[in-house]
C-alpha cells in the first residue's frame, strides 16, 4: 500500500495531546490587541481541544498524527 500524503497546511495548525486528542491554537490572538483586555488575550493564548465533530476531518488530513 503506498504512503499517504500529509496536508501541510494543517500539519503546522494541529498537534496531538498524549492522550490522541487533537488541539489547535485559538483565533483572533495576531492583531488588534491594544483594545482587548489582558484576561482575554491569556485565555487565547491557551490551546483548546478540536471538536469531536472536525477531529475526523482533521485526523484524515493527518494520517500520521
Amino acid at each position: 500500500m503506498p504512503k499517504l500524503k500529509t496536508r501541510k497546511a494543517a500539519a503546522k495548525r494541529f498537534r496531538a495531546t498524549g492522550s490522541g486528542k487533537i488541539v489547535r491554537r485559538k483565533a483572533f490572538k495576531n492583531h488588534l490587541l491594544q483594545h482587548k483586555s489582558s484576561t482575554r488575550k491569556r485565555t487565547l493564548s491557551q490551546m483548546a481541544v478540536v471538536n469531536e465533530r472536525d477531529e475526523e476531518n482533521v485526523r484524515l488530513m493527518l494520517p500520521y498524527l
